[in-house]
């Protein structure tokens, strides 16, 4: 993954030294988002300086935005976790030849921009069949649902995975991850007008969660076995429904808590079933753990991106000065998909 050369000074065009760029002025609402002025970033070693393309709209940006999840000291307070740019510039230890090309990169901050810097290591080239807001919606999505499906999950050719949330950007795409691993996926909407979409995306079975029991029809699907592994954002009480509707031996994977982090647990019903609990999120991970993902990703996933075998699905594209209607947009549950910002 790493495009490492001889170490060369970064080299940089005639840039700007401001910019403009999306930050939130007070913990909040959608309405707090502005634009400000910021220095146009300076790529350190490893890293280079993306002219943004598109820029992907993900949940923890909310989270961000609301004051509950806050950038790493150092980090820009811009938002933005992932990008498809323009290498512009190179730092140190970056080859040049990079320049001109096209990359899609997950990034601790910065991507609600017209620059933004990423880690070569956590980026990689576009295929030449996406688009540029096709790729700035995949990064965060790859990153999550390998580590938290196939690597936490231990997801396996043969078994069956029960998806909540499976039209977010995330779970749309794990849906089709699975799906291309060789998995019966059972997928979860608020809306039968989007089971179509989601059965030629590779669910098996699509439930309405407001009208059925999602654990019963997990059941009867699965001739009263259950699923081997749960992909949930929802917490709450979900956590003790997704166990009733597991099989001997599942594991669950929470990636979000939208009905609240505090769950109860019955510690008996996991010991005697021999289910396990597992949770991640991507910022904490460290720069190595993000480089050894994406070594994974570029090896397992990429050749399945560039056959169009998976593919982002966008919901819409928007305006980077309309980040705070998007964030409107994101939170009202209607997008099926993912959201992308254009500078």
């Amino acid at each position: 993954m790493s495009a490492v050369s001889p170490m060369t000074e970064a080299v940089t065009e005639a840039l700007p030294s401001t910019m403009q760029a999306i930050v939130a002025r007070e913990p909040g609402d959608a309405s707090v988002l502005v634009l400000a002025e910021r220095p146009v970033p300076q790529p350190r070693p490893g890293e280079m300086l993306l002219r943004v393309l598109a820029a992907g709209i993900n949940r923890p940006d909310i989270m961000q935005r609301q004051g509950i999840a806050k950038p790493a000291p150092g980090v820009t307070d811009v938002l933005g976790l992932e990008v498809c740019g323009e290498v512009v510039a190179c730092g140190p230890g970056v080859d040049p030849a990079l320049r001109g090309t096209r990359r899609m990169a997950l990034v601790p901050g910065g991507g609600y921009a017209p620059w933004c810097v990423a880690a070569v290591d956590h980026s990689f080239a576009v295929p030449a069949r996406l688009s540029d807001a096709e790729a700035a919606a995949l990064p965060e999505g790859l990153f999550t649902v390998w580590h938290n499906l196939f690597e936490l999950g231990r997801l396996a050719m043969g078994e069956t995975v029960l998806i909540h949330g499976a039209t977010g950007g995330i779970g749309s795409l794990a849906v089709q991850m699975a799906h291309a691993a060789g998995c019966t996926v059972i997928a979860t909407a608020s809306d039968e007008a989007r089971f179509a979409d989601l059965k030629t995306m590779g669910a098996d079975l699509a439930i309405c969660w407001p009208t059925t029991d999602f654990v019963q029809a997990c059941l009867d699907f699965t001739g009263g076995r259950g699923v081997d592994v749960v992909l949930d954002i929802v917490g709450g009480d979900y956590v003790r429904r997704n166990l009733q509707a597991m099989a001997f031996g599942g594991r669950h994977v929470s990636l979000s808590f939208m009905q609240g982090s505090a769950v109860t647990v019955e510690l008996l019903t996991l010991m005697q079933r021999q289910l396990s609990l597992h949770s991640s999120t991507m910022r904490p991970q460290t720069h190595a753990e993000k480089t050894r993902m994406a070594q994974a990703i570029a090896r397992h996933v990429l050749p399945l991106l560039a056959s169009g075998r998976i593919a982002p699905r966008l919901h819409a594209r928007l305006p980077l000065a309309q980040a705070a209607q998007a964030h409107a947009l994101l939170e009202s549950g209607q997008v099926f998909g993912k959201l992308v910002l254009e500078p």
